[in-house]
Formats: structure tokens, sequence, C-alpha cells
């Protein structure tokens, strides 16, 4: 995927899109920014098979009391692609990343 560089900018890039999205920003209020920039590198570094492990927290127990619905989890999504490409990954490496995610989506909506 371009190794740990790429994942950071993937990050970043993420994290700036949340910041100007006003519906998806109000998930983040109470946020450590540096906690989630971390942890989400690291989560996905450990996901695509990178040397990294991920120590956070489940992704059940990150997402309980959100009540995180279908529509925010698709919009959030949509943010991931757009922090993606500006990253300058390809679309087949955007649907790999992707395919890993998306079925963690019982594990955050509804929660």
């Amino acid at each position: 995927m371009g190794g740990q560089q790429t994942i950071d900018r993937i990050v970043d890039n993420f994290i700036r899109q949340i910041e100007y999205d006003p519906h998806i920003i109000e998930f983040f209020l109470e946020s450590d920014i540096d906690r989630f920039r971390s942890k989400l590198s690291e989560h996905i570094c450990a996901f695509s098979g990178g040397p990294c492990v991920y120590s956070g927290d489940s992704m059940q127990d990150v997402h309980a009391g959100m009540h995180i619905t279908e529509s925010d989890f698709n919009r959030t999504v949509d943010l991931l692609i757009d922090a993606m490409t500006e990253a300058g990954l390809s679309h087949p490496q955007q649907n790999k990343m992707l395919a890993l995610f998306v079925p963690m989506r019982r594990q955050m909506i509804y929660r």
C-alpha cells in the first residue's frame, strides 16, 4: 500500500476530511485527536499486513454509545475514500483497504 508514510498521509487526510464535515465532526468533538491519529495509523498498518500490532480498544468498545447510523458510517467511508484518493492510492488499493475495514461495520453502528 505504500508503507508507513502513505498510511500517515491517509490518516492525516482523513482527520482533515472529518474536521470539515459538519455532521461527522460531532462524533469527534470529545476525542483525543493525537491518540485517534496514532491508533488509526496503527490499526491500518496492522490490518493491511504491516508489521504493526494494533494495541487500541476493540471497535465495539470505541464506538459504544455513539449511536452511529448506517448513513453516518457510509459518510465516514466516503471521507476515507477521499483521504485515500488525496494520498494517491489507486482504486484497486482503495478497494483492498475498504475490504479490510468495511466488515467492521457491525462493530461500529447502532452501539
